[in-house]
């Protein structure tokens, strides 16, 4: 799934590409990219046609664009393999095309969703009080948001009978961060994923988002990680920040700091990826 730094890269094409235009026509070409839209796909088309695309917004892992003159946005859902993509309107569609947004303009482009998987979709929202679609009210602010609260992050982590890496990847605590990057962030912070997190001082938790921030930031600057061709920016092209992860995907590969061989180790329905030495399990963890 695209965390943070993948979905932030997407954002800032929509906002070049999409924002400020007026929808002239959504066609929708398949009615699970847009089951997320209760009302259905010739609702979610008509409610459009006309308006004006606000600014594109994100917060953590979720991506929407504001309708304008109105208290609605569309939220887009990723998923496995979703991609907006703009393309001239002359373009050949792509084999799993499931909705075309057209523009009421000269510019010769349109939006798609493409989504192999069938996994994501658009959906159409009221806005919660902040402008937030009200589904996604919830979710807390993401580390590289200039409102994120540390103190109150350090605070809920001791208050908390879990674990790091379960608390990174909890929406409701820190946004945006998923499995790679916790991963990524864990390693520079020589922390083990099961490190209970009543256990961590401030000065540590400190350094933690520290080493969140550095690495998301990093990623954005070469857009994202892409380990196929699923993850794409609105212009088809991949993120290379694979080429530069020192934890994630490594398994029994020399750890770069202290060359011990990597591990990865079954977590939640997903993996882990840790140095032993570096990252020493607590005595509770086998």
């Amino acid at each position: 799934m695209p965390e943070l730094p993948e979905v932030e890269v997407v954002r800032r094409g929509l906002q070049r590409w999409v924002s400020g235009r007026t929808i002239a026509e959504v066609e929708v070409l398949h009615p699970r990219a847009v089951r997320r839209h209760l009302a259905g796909g010739e609702d979610f088309a008509a409610r459009l046609k006309g308006r004006i695309v606000g600014d594109a917004s994100r917060r953590g892992k979720y991506l929407w664009l504001p309708v304008a003159e109105t208290d609605t946005s569309v939220l887009a859902h990723l998923g496995m393999s979703g991609q907006l993509l703009i393309q001239a309107e002359d373009a050949q569609d792509e084999k799993h095309l499931r909705i075309r947004v057209r523009f009421d303009d000269v510019l010769g482009t349109e939006l798609r969703f493409v989504d192999q998987r069938t996994f994501g979709g658009l959906s159409l929202h009221e806005n919660a009080p902040g402008g937030l679609p009200d589904v996604i009210a919830h979710i807390a602010r993401d580390p590289l948001d200039p409102l994120f609260d540390d103190a109150a992050f350090h605070t809920a982590l001791r208050s908390r009978r879990t674990t790091i890496k379960r608390a990174l990847l909890d929406q409701s605590l820190i946004s945006g961060v998923g499995n790679i990057y916790a991963d990524e962030a864990l390693w520079r912070a020589r922390l083990h994923y099961e490190r209970p997190t009543a256990t961590l001082t401030r000065p540590r938790s400190a350094e933690l988002l520290g080493h969140v921030r550095e690495v998301m930031t990093a990623a954005l600057a070469v857009g994202g990680t892409s380990f196929d061709s699923l993850y794409v920016n609105v212009n088809g092209e991949s993120g290379y920040f694979e080429r530069s992860l020192d934890a994630y995907g490594r398994e029994d590969q020399p750890c770069r700091r202290c060359g011990t061989p990597m591990r990865r180790r079954p977590w939640m329905n997903r993996s882990s990826y840790f140095c032993p030495r570096c990252q020493r399990a607590p005595r509770t963890v086998s």
